[in-house]
């Protein structure tokens, strides 16, 4: 069969029963084995077969056994959760108010790090569905098509948190990050700045920050800030390293937009080092608000999206479906823009 997306056109068992792994294997032209591979271990099989293998999976309705929702035990009482680090992580707040909440209604809590890779994310899926678990909280909208697959047919409930979005899996908690990047450039603008830099950690909720904030200069009138991306995950090492290199490409900022607190420390060191007066010479913004925010010298301005309220909210909608009630689609937490003495 050619793997033209015009031959995979499903037209149902004329049984009337259920797709089987072999519908699939014969609407995607492979072998049953292929399938089984890509279903069980999609990280060895070839992006363009796992496509189509995929995508006959979907044309044709399949749901893998294991999948099924009652073929899997009454209760597992374990709820899987994915962040991407646990390293200096402005994820923690989330993280612990989620298993704290859980933990107190009898759950067991199983923690993965996806090191901020969709990829590793669709690994661990894989890995945690065969665990059975009861319910799965995600870090962000943006998983692979495998992952959005897998989870899709897995019949738990699921809870994507720190994003809002259109196409949530199933129940969606936490606030838009565009939003944040606009509400940073019209809060800069109103304090008089006019010359930005942006440090970004490069993952893809930092991007979506950066993009709306130079979209929001723009609309102002102004030019594209100088912006250095930086490997995950964030350390004050790496904010030390980012500013150097704003500073040997020439950018002068009047102030330097973080993507998150832990570089904004290493900013606030560097130009301790380098004798910039903050703020008069050097303002210094963060996100996250962590706990050191309040006490660093000087203590830094920064956006409080409140983690806290996203876990307890997260694990209050999972243990309502998990008792059969309803539960809202999608919660925004929002955000607050904490102003402090970094900036002017």
């Amino acid at each position: 069969m050619s793997s033209d997306r015009s031959t995979l056109l499903w037209r149902g068992r004329p049984d009337g029963k259920p797709p089987t792994l072999k519908d699939v294997a014969r609407l995607a032209g492979v072998s049953p084995i292929t399938v089984s591979r890509t279903l069980n271990q999609p990280e060895i099989v070839r992006p363009a077969l796992r496509e189509k293998v995929f995508r006959a999976v979907r044309e044709s309705g399949y749901q893998p056994a294991m999948l099924i929702a009652g073929s899997a035990p009454q209760e597992s009482r374990l709820i899987a959760i994915l962040v991407p680090t646990i390293v200096n992580s402005i994820f923690a707040d989330t993280v612990q108010a989620l298993m704290q909440t859980l933990t107190k209604a009898g759950h067991q809590t199983l923690l993965g790090l996806t090191d901020y890779s969709a990829e590793r994310e669709e690994q661990l899926v894989a890995a945690l569905l065969r665990r059975r678990p009861d319910a799965m909280v995600l870090t962000g909208t943006l998983h692979t098509a495998a992952s959005r697959l897998r989870l899709s047919q897995a019949g738990i409930p699921l809870v994507e948190c720190w994003d809002q979005g259109e196409r949530p899996l199933d129940m969606l908690v936490g606030f838009s990050h565009e939003a944040v990047g606009q509400a940073i450039a019209r809060q800069l603008l109103t304090r008089g700045y006019r010359h930005f830099a942006s440090l970004t950690l490069d993952d893809p909720r930092g991007r979506l920050r950066r993009d709306a904030f130079r979209a929001e200069l723009a609309r102002q009138g102004l030019a594209a800030p100088a912006d250095v991306s930086l490997p995950p995950p964030a350390t004050p090492a790496l904010g030390r390293q980012g500013l150097a290199r704003l500073l040997e490409i020439g950018a002068r900022p009047e102030v330097v937009v973080c993507s998150s607190d832990t570089l904004a420390h290493g900013v606030l060191a560097e130009a301790h080092a380098r004798s910039l007066r903050v703020p008069a010479e050097l303002a210094v913004m963060g996100f996250g608000n962590l706990a050191s925010a309040a006490h660093l010298l000087p203590a830094l301005s920064t956006v409080d999206v409140r983690g806290a309220e996203m876990g307890t909210h997260a694990a209050a909608v999972l243990l309502a479906r998990l008792a059969g009630a309803e539960a809202p689609r999608k919660r925004d937490t929002g955000f607050e823009l904490v102003m402090r003495e970094s900036t002017r």
